[in-house]
């Protein structure tokens, strides 16, 4: 091969694969795409929290004839979203646990009628006493439900924890909330569907993981595979809350294809977006941690709480990633983390990027913070003195086998942040300024894939073909939906096989067509999917050689002759690849020990802020984002990802405050739900450490999630730089800053002071 060095195509900022498609208008999503004589659907949700449906009348002005009804009774299937505990139902069917919960969907030719008639109808409801919060839960649920209130839970425990206390130099105790955070993708849910009883179930639609509405569809219908078929369309942003809810949409318009026998869109505006579907777990975790005078961390206890919402979802999974998470990149010689996730009457909350770490590393964090004030050292130091090193075990006894240097990632980040000469500087500044400025860090990990066993339970598969034009074909269920998969898993196939980047070419992601690569979520696609994208496109290009089609030294551009070669003496051209766990790789599920994750990325993020003391407004003036993703596949979306993930992770310390009102999200619009737009941003400086993990596509790790888990931390951590005042809520509005300022002033606040947590 003329062009035989490594990496030619990885590690190279190459043109978007569908780039152009969308730059020109080209591409179609959902609501561009119309069937012939397509009707509209609408749904008609729960005015109220929780309680016993009466009646359902049909109001007058409305020519109800022409409409299509469809409730829990046309449900040819099962009634249930298959998840987890499989407790939620397509359609309420008696009873409601939540508002906007669906209770009946109308559709219509006309997509204007739509509206009118859905606030015709009238729904007459027995309320009954409900729960908004995990206080409430913990308090009330079990006695007004009668019922176990809890969805999950986990231990997870390393060495011997109650034999730490009596000789700790200090005991430190915190307790750190976070909020409910909107997705808040470009585009809304939207679903079109086709379905008939001869025919079967067809859907094309905006999400994140086709099998899952593919799986989804099959219980609603009582279908074979055969019979269901699921079809990405272009897709404007996910986040995770395009993971689950798309299989209750995808039900929703083809119950209504299947009963009015036309294909049926389904198109949410912004509010009912925001208001129906899930959002981030708010959570509330308490820490007790045993000190050395030296700073050493000897042991913890940690209770971490989510709000799960009325039904479960995806909340198992969501708790146990955050447990995990809670110990941070430390090692903990003892260890012990009890975790719960509750019900509650609001919308269920589901997956959103970082999947239960950002809530608890930002508790982790904030209180490595609270630690440092106690023993007497700088933020940095404590932490540089309890790091993870390579051949320690996490919290969860996984030996770290590959390399990791957190002290000299920790070095770098103060180094170009200039952390300790602003610190300084602007110490001596806020004495005089109505500005107060600070400086503040976190150090964290994300793992990457599914925990534990889950890639295994998966037993994802590729496939990569060649196709009539000489050109190869990436078959996956990975779907793209603005982070890049197309083109890194194309990059990916391009260097397995030596040829032009321009030769590959991605399949759109259609049960019928591609194998079923496991979802797109869990960090998991470039290492994962992407290994195995390699696997198989080595596997095809060896099928070339043996072939004598193609010679190891030639040049890239003679694989398309090859390729259209090879299938005009022998036919179809196809290599596939199933996943198998990496050697020495173990999870026990019972004990919750072992491996957790394949590989971790690890980062280390500094915040600058100005508070102003006058409008009590934060602003983050600087970002630097280090982090450490094993091989960087394509430097320009690599560090796209990271400013993205910063940008919402600003959101989520700053701005993005979920107002509910008796279980109902209140600013379900993008005037009073506000987050950051590029006005709000600071300079995002982005830095990365590259160390090759061994079974990640050409090295890499995963690098999606990783962002979202530090920022918010580590502007905590700087405003209480700037103004000495410990906060420990996220969001933080400026009425927070207000009201603790206020409190301070009075001496009521209520943040502990050292000695009332050491001993």
């Amino acid at each position: 091969m003329a062009e035989s060095k490594q990496n030619r195509i990885v590690g190279v900022s190459v043109p978007r694969k569908e780039g152009a498609a969308k730059v020109t208008g080209r591409a179609r999503y959902v609501d561009d795409i119309a069937l012939p004589e397509m009707w509209h659907g609408i749904t008609v949700r729960s005015s109220i929290a929780r309680g016993r449906i009466l009646a359902v009348r049909f109001g007058d002005g409305v020519r109800w004839d022409e409409f299509v009804i469809v409730t829990a009774k046309d449900i040819p299937g099962r009634n249930c979203v298959p998840l987890f505990l499989e407790d939620q139902p397509l359609l309420a069917d008696g009873v409601v646990n939540h508002p906007e919960e669906p209770v009946l969907l109308l559709a219509h030719p006309q997509r204007e009628l739509l509206h009118k008639a859905a606030g015709a109808v009238q729904i007459e409801y027995e309320p009954l006493p409900a729960v908004f919060t995990i206080a409430e839960s913990e308090r009330m649920a079990p006695v007004i439900w009668g019922e176990d209130n809890t969805f999950k839970t986990f231990l997870m425990e390393k060495g011997d924890v109650d034999s730490v206390w009596k000789d700790a130099d200090h005991i430190v105790e915190g307790e750190y909330e976070t909020g409910a955070q909107e997705q808040l993708y470009i585009e809304p849910n939207g679903m079109i569907a086709q379905a008939s009883p001869q025919e079967g179930v067809t859907v094309w639609g905006s999400l994140q993981c086709p099998f899952y509405v593919h799986r989804a569809l099959k219980v609603y219908f009582d279908l074979p595979d055969e019979k269901v078929r699921v079809v990405q369309t272009e897709t404007g942003g996910a986040f995770g809350g395009k993971e689950d809810y798309p299989s209750i949409i995808a039900g929703h318009a083809a119950l209504l294809s299947w009963k009015c026998g036309h294909p049926v869109k389904m198109i949410y505006d912004r509010l009912e977006d925001m208001a129906a579907t899930t959002k981030r777990h708010p959570s509330r975790t308490r820490h007790r941690t045993a000190v050395s005078k030296e700073g050493k961390l000897l042991g913890a206890e940690i209770e971490f709480v989510t709000d799960g919402g009325a039904y479960a979802t995806l909340s198992s999974t969501v708790l146990s990633r955050g447990t995990i998470h809670a110990a941070g990149p430390y090692n903990w010689p003892h260890l012990r983390v009890r975790s719960r996730s509750l019900a509650t009457n609001t919308p269920p909350s589901g997956a959103f990027r970082g999947f239960g770490a950002p809530q608890s590393l930002f508790a982790m964090e904030r209180h490595m913070d609270r630690i440092a004030r106690v023993v007497g050292l700088a933020p940095e130091e404590l932490r540089r003195r309890n790091f993870l090193r390579q051949g320690e075990a996490t919290a969860t006894g996984q030996l770290l086998r590959d390399p990791i240097d957190l002290d000299k990632m920790l070095t770098r980040a103060l180094e170009v942040s200039g952390y300790h000469e602003k610190k300084a500087r602007f110490a001596r500044e806020n004495a005089v300024s109505a500005v107060k400025r600070g400086m503040g860090l976190a150090s964290f990990m994300h793992g990457s894939g599914f925990t534990g066993s889950g890639e295994r339970y998966l037993d994802s598969m590729v496939g990569v073909e060649g196709t009539v034009e000489g050109r190869a074909r990436v078959l996956v269920s990975s779907s793209e939906f603005g982070q890049g998969t197309n083109t890194v898993l194309c990059q990916i196939a391009a260097e397995a096989l030596g040829c032009e980047y321009d030769d590959v070419e991605i399949a759109q992601p259609d049960t019928s067509m591609v194998p079923n690569s496991g979802p797109t979520v869990a960090s998991r696609t470039a290492m994962i999917v992407g290994k195995l994208v390699e696997s198989a496109a080595l596997g095809l290009r060896q099928t070339l050689l043996q072939a004598g089609l193609l010679q190891e030294a030639d040049a890239p551009d003679a694989f398309r002759a090859a390729c259209h070669g090879y299938m005009q003496q022998f036919g179809p051209l196809k290599s596939y690849s199933r996943y198998e766990a990496p050697l020495g790789v173990f999870w026990d599920d019972e004990k919750y020990q072992g491996d957790a994750y394949p590989a971790y990325a690890w980062a280390v993020y500094v915040a600058e802020v100005a508070v102003d003391t006058m409008t009590y407004a934060t602003e983050v003036t600087n970002f630097y984002a280090l982090q450490e993703v094993g091989k960087v596949l394509h430097p320009v979306l690599a560090a796209g990802q990271i400013e993205g993930g910063v940008a919402q992770g600003i959101g989520y310390a700053l701005y993005e405050k979920v107002v509910w009102s008796n279980g109902r999200m209140a600013n379900n619009q993008m005037t009073n739900y506000i987050m950051p737009t590029s006005a709000d941003l600071p300079p995002v400086h982005v830095y990365f450490e590259e160390i090759p993990f061994a079974y990640g596509a050409y090295g890499a790790k995963g690098i999606g999630e990783l962002p979202m888990d530090g920022p918010a931390p580590a502007i905590l951590n700087a405003i209480e730089d700037a103004t000495g005042i410990a906060f420990n809520r996220a969001p933080l509005m400026p009425e927070d800053v207000l009201e603790q300022m206020m409190r301070m002033a009075k001496g009521t606040a209520q943040e502990p002071q050292p000695a009332e947590v050491t001993r």
